[in-house]
């Protein structure tokens, strides 16, 4: 009787593993972000790939800051995320495009954007 639970634990255990493995095959893949899919503005490229080097960009498009707190964003991630450090002609291209196409968000009835990990 042990021997007969232990092959259809096996058997089971298969199955579902099959299982998995049909449904991933069938799911599609997700979507590959490309620089047309954010706003179109000088040096979008130059931003689009020194940003997804490390992250998506949906996550940059969801951000809105000054130009003097992306540089500042940069900077930290220069420091504390080993981001390798642009060249000031890059680093101003990436600037210009962030801050012409995320500039700071402002909700009108919140008085300003405020970062919820700071409150």
């Amino acid at each position: 009787m042990n021997s007969f639970l232990r092959r259809a634990g096996l058997t089971l255990g298969a199955a579902v593993m099959l299982g998995a493995s049909l449904a991933l095959a069938q799911a599609p893949a997700p979507a590959e972000e490309t620089p047309e899919m954010f706003p179109e503005a000088p040096h979008r490229e130059e931003a689009f790939y020194a940003c997804v080097a490390c992250h998506n960009f949906k996550l940059v498009a969801a951000q809105g800051m000054s130009r003097e707190k992306w540089g500042e964003t940069l900077a930290w991630m220069v420091s504390k995320h080993n981001m390798q450090p642009l060249a000031d002609e890059d680093r101003k291209k990436v600037l210009d495009y962030l801050e012409a196409s995320f500039p700071p968000k402002a909700p009108s009835q919140q008085g300003g954007w405020k970062n919820p990990f700071l409150q």
